[in-house]
């Protein structure tokens, strides 16, 4: 991708796309905040999914993927997080927080108009 033409978002993607890069890069400055604090695996996640945000705003198809497959492995972390939080009784609100919107980005990311979307105009 040459400089001159990195976007950070595009506006012709459709809003499920749009929003699923918006709250990578959200994601993404979490996940930095948490490997400055020593968050470790979660935090890569998080990063990788920035990273794959950007791609997913210049339409290459490898960072749609990249960000499907990084956010249901976070989501999946985050349902084991919060099985464990309850199972040691340590639950706060802030468990079910993460939790949705790691559920939001795998709906974003899996809806049927992004899906077409990368589809037919992603390289």
């Amino acid at each position: 991708m040459a400089s001159s033409q990195l976007k950070w978002l595009d506006n012709s993607q459709p809003q499920t796309l749009q929003g699923a890069v918006l709250l990578s890069y959200i994601n993404a400055f979490f996940g930095l905040l948490g490997l400055i604090t020593g968050a470790g695996v979660l935090a890569l996640f998080l990063l990788i999914e920035g990273g794959a945000a950007l791609a997913i705003a210049n339409e290459r198809r490898w960072g749609y993927y990249t960000a499907v497959v990084a956010s249901v492995l976070y989501l999946c972390l985050e349902v084991l997080f919060l099985a464990f939080s309850v199972l040691s009784l340590s639950f706060s609100i802030w468990v079910l927080l993460n939790l949705a919107f790691a559920v939001v980005l795998v709906a974003l990311l899996l809806h049927r108009q992004s899906r077409e979307y990368q589809r037919v105009w992603f390289h």
